[in-house]
């Protein structure tokens, strides 16, 4: 029998379906094994040496891989084709051989980038080795975002000015913060402009001013309403007399966009479906599952030729030849370093969209469906026309432009939809000739503003990252659910993106004493450098010794800093958006008002405290302040919202987590180790004994081994009344020697 590991159950009974008898395909259900959630987990002194445990909730399902391993003649590890689906494989790869269960094993390393039984079946006769390389970068990834979290939350915690700080996700907060720094302190400049309502042939249009006694009108020439109505003066009203001056015409064309990668996918979800990137991925999630699209983590925008053929096949037969270019479409990849060398994101399957789906997941179907299907069609084209009309006192030329689609191309199937940018309506001309005399009936002038640069979106948001080089495929999600789910930003009900008051505290922060790790420059040359990892440019070492220096004297240089010194820094960051008319005095004593911190979250309060007790809530969104003398108290350990009304806390005894019901101690975790997941097990398993897993006799007592991955001190393994102290499940012969050792010392 064969045994081929994939990393979700529902692709599990997909595969499995496809390769019949012999086969027997499990899940790992993602990640089995992380870093253990305590200091010293990655030794800066000692080549960054890693210390790895299984986890939490998953000792079962190692259990079901080495129960059906034993059965089995030869291993295939297909988990993901990225990064971490290569950790993942080499995660399960070193616990097997840990254990002994891989002599006379064959053992292979396959990867797929779609569930079809064509994909499936060319990949298990063509495996690999696992890539050093691709491992080497998560393993530079994962310590870095371990460094990080162990060396900052702490310094954040005991002064109460966040929850977290990672790698990618403070960059994001500061690129929100920044933004709203920029409308705060945007001043809006007056403008106008001319419109001209014109009359040829019996059909209505408009012409824009262009030239005024000679002067070339750009968007701010016109400055007020004096210089407009000098000029309204100056041309005649109501009904003025022009002639065509001059007449082009030309034909433009507009190309298709270039099918999805996992940035693009995200974002044009967001702007049509009003999809939040999780909710992306998710869908997209289930999709690849089922084998409906090709691996949804990707930065590429190339289709191998079977699928472009495929497609220009279905073009021809549902549109016509005229829709498939003479050769195909051919998109460059846009991204810095695109990580992989993956497709686009395409259905796995083109001749109609896929049947029984429904919400998201159909929804999110049809979009990658017409997505690819129209980037393989030919052009859309336009007729445009350009006519100078100049007004009979030769003293103002207007300008009108009409675009007329003649042929719909690719727009018969999808267009994209743009950030922030107005659609360019079509707009039809009258035939207009040079000499034509044109009636211009009415003359509407418009006052404008400059506009502040708009708030970020979750697309416009990733696009950006994107743009800097900063975050990956497989982050972006991830990136923007931490950033509302710690609750440094918010979202109005356009989907913009506020900073909250404690993104703003700690944006201030980071800015001012972790100079580098808010720096877009600093942080993007971090993923060159795990680029340059995976690709066998850089050694794993050498990059996290070169990370590890600058950071980690960011976070030495941090810890001596004066609380005092600290919230002075913060008030001079937010000191517009604080006081925005200037005005920072007291209303009851007069002394300087700022930003103080509590467990609370952050407020306004006097420097004259305790003698000035006056306190002001920063917006009506926050929770009304504390009395100052309870708000002002520094304390080292704030909840963590988890969701579902689940906290993780530490308390004097230690660390726990808590659903208000119920406390559950959580010894072995963090603030940035501890999920969702985790705490529901955790409190679910409270008062219950632990399900123990047999591994093996003891020869020496002929008493059975067991393990129990929960007890009073954590997990432990236990036989013939004696209990040993682990921190994963052992195999067999570590256990024997553990027991028979815990007994000689009784």
């Amino acid at each position: 029998m064969n045994l081929l590991i994939v990393e979700s159950p529902s692709k599990a009974k997909t595969i499995e379906k496809y390769l019949g008898a012999g086969w027997r395909v499990i899940a790992s259900v993602g990640h089995v094994r992380d870093l253990v959630p305590e200091n010293g987990s990655v030794d800066t002194e000692n080549n960054f040496k890693m210390k790895w445990q299984i986890m939490p909730g998953k000792e079962k399902q190692i259990k079901l891989i080495t129960d059906e391993l034993k059965k089995a003649d030869a291993i295939y590890l297909a988990s993901d084709p990225d990064r971490e689906g290569e950790a993942i494989a080499w995660h399960l790869l070193d616990i097997l051989k840990a254990k002994k269960l891989l002599k006379d094993k064959q053992v292979y390393r396959v990867a797929f980038h779609e569930i079809t039984k064509k994909a499936v079946t060319e990949a298990i006769q063509n495996p690999r080795e696992i890539d050093k390389n691709l491992v080497d970068a998560y393993l530079v990834r994962r310590a870095l975002d371990y460094l990080i979290g162990f060396g900052i939350s702490p310094l954040l915690w005991r002064r109460n000015l966040g929850k977290s700080a990672g790698r990618v996700q403070s960059v994001a907060v500061k690129l929100v913060v920044d933004r709203e720094k920029e409308i705060e302190g945007f001043t809006p400049v007056e403008y106008w402009s001319l419109d001209a309502l014109c009359t040829a042939n019996s059909a209505e249009f408009k012409a824009a001013l262009n030239k005024f006694n000679g002067q070339k009108i750009e968007k701010m020439t016109i400055e007020n309403q004096e210089q407009i109505d000098n000029i309204l003066g100056k041309i005649g009203t109501p009904v003025i007399g022009a002639s065509v001056i001059n007449v082009e015409k030309k034909k433009t064309q507009r190309k298709p966009a270039a099918p999805f990668t996992t940035s693009t996918l995200q974002q044009e979800a967001a702007r049509k479906l009003y999809f939040a990137s999780k909710r992306t991925m998710s869908a997209a999630q289930h999709l690849y599952e089922q084998g409906l699209i090709t691996y949804m983590r990707t930065d590429a925008t190339n289709l191998n030729a079977d699928a472009v053929n495929e497609i220009r096949g279905f073009i021809a037969r549902e549109y016509g030849d005229n829709f498939v270019p003479k050769t195909p479409n051919i998109y460059a990849t846009k991204s810095k370093n695109a990580q992989e060398a993956h497709e686009a994101i395409r259905p796995t399957h083109f001749d109609a969209p896929a049947k029984n789906l429904s919400g998201d997941e159909a929804k999110l179907y049809d979009l990658i469906w017409k997505r690819t299907i129209a980037c393989q069609m030919t052009n859309a084209e336009f007729d445009s026309v350009v006519a100078d009309i100049e007004t009979d006192n030769q003293i103002a030329v207007f300008h009108a432009v009409g675009s007329t689609r003649t042929f719909d191309g690719f727009m018969k199937v999808y267009t994209e939809d743009k950030d922030d940018e107005e659609d360019k309506k079509e707009s039809k001309l009258p035939v207009l000739n040079i000499g034509d005399k044109i009636n211009i009936s009415e003359l509407i002038p418009e006052q404008h503003f400059t506009q502040a640069p708009p708030r970020y979106t979750e697309a416009s948001l990733v696009k950006k990252l994107e743009e800097l080089g900063i975050g990956r495929p497989s982050t972006y999600a991830t990136i923007m659910s931490t950033i509302v789910d710690r609750e440094y930003v918010s979202q109005d009900k356009q989907r913009r993106f506020h900073p909250t008051n404690g993104g703003w505290v700690i944006a201030s922060y980071l800015n001012k004493y972790f100079t580098d790790l808010v720096d877009v420059n600093f942080t993007a040359k971090t993923e060159d450098t795990l680029d340059d990892v995976s690709n066998g440019k850089q050694g794993k070492i050498t990059a996290l010794e070169n990370f590890w220096e600058p950071t980690s004297n960011m976070i030495e240089g941090a810890r001596g800093i004066k609380t005092s010194d600290i919230i002075d820094e913060i008030n001079e960051f937010m000191h517009q958006h604080l006081f925005a008319d200037g005005n920072d005095s007291c209303p009851e004593c007069g002394k300087k008002l700022g930003i103080k911190l509590s467990k609370f979250g952050p407020f306004i309060g006097c420097s004259n405290y305790p003698t000035c007790s006056y306190t002001k809530q920063l917006n009506k969104s926050d929770k009304p302040v504390q009395a100052a003398e309870t708000a002002v108290q520094t304390i080292k350990s704030d909840a963590v919202e988890l969701g579902d009304g689940i906290e993780f806390r530490v308390g004097k005894f230690g660390p726990y987590v808590t659903d208000g019901a119920k406390n559950v101690a959580a010894k072995q975790y963090s603030a940035e180790t501890i999920t969702l997941e985790i705490a529901r097990e955790l409190l679910a398993n409270a008062g219950k004994k632990a399900e123990p897993v047999k591994i093996g006799e003891n020869p020496a007592t002929k008493k059975m081994i067991y393990y129990y991955p929960t007890g009073r001190y954590g997990a432990y393994i236990s036989s013939n009344r004696v209990n040993v102290s682990v921190k994963e499940m052992p195999d067999l012969d570590t256990a024997i020697k553990l027991i028979n050792n815990k007994t000689k010392k009784a």
